[in-house]
């Protein structure tokens, strides 16, 4: 009784087998594939002989194509001068717009402050706001202007017609 395997019946004698196998398969093969790169080569000549001449050429307009992509892309990209300028006057605007609100906020923080403690500027509001007087004063109030009519776009006058 034997407990180990045979030799041919081993792993490795396998793979012996189709490492043998594979070899000869590729000594068959080697002469077609040395033929095709021959034929591959000779028929690219001419385009890598072009190349080789005009490579300077080539290599000066691929340099301008890439220059005049990158100045396009600095003057009108989504970081350009162009949107840096917009963004610039947004920004001005922006500041102005913040200072003229602080100038408002400061006026009616002042306004607050008298109105909790400066008695003339209390009595001014109750006079304006809330048509008070002292006594012996009349007090004219305009009457609001009158609404405009309606145009009659906007009506709904519906006839029954039978």
């Amino acid at each position: 009784m034997r407990i180990l395997p045979h030799r041919e019946e081993s792993l490795r004698a396998v793979f012996d087998r189709a490492r043998d196998q594979a070899m000869d398969r590729a000594k068959d093969q080697a002469p077609r594939a040395e033929a095709a790169a021959a034929r591959w080569v000779e028929r690219t000549r001419p385009a890598w002989t072009w190349l080789v001449l005009e490579w300077r050429r080539l290599g000066t307009a691929a340099a301008i194509v890439l220059i005049a992509g990158l100045l396009l892309h600095a003057m009108f990209g989504a970081n350009g001068m162009v949107v840096y300028r917009q963004k610039h006057a947004e920004m001005e605007a922006l500041q102005g717009e913040v200072e003229r609100l602080q100038k408002e906020n400061n006026q009616y923080a002042d306004r607050i402050k008298s109105l909790k403690s400066d008695p003339a500027a209390i009595e001014k509001e109750a006079r304006e706001q809330l048509h008070y007087t002292r006594s012996g004063e009349v007090v004219y109030v305009a009457p609001d202007p009158p609404s405009k009519p309606p145009t009659g776009r906007a009506r709904n006058d519906h006839k029954s017609v039978r």
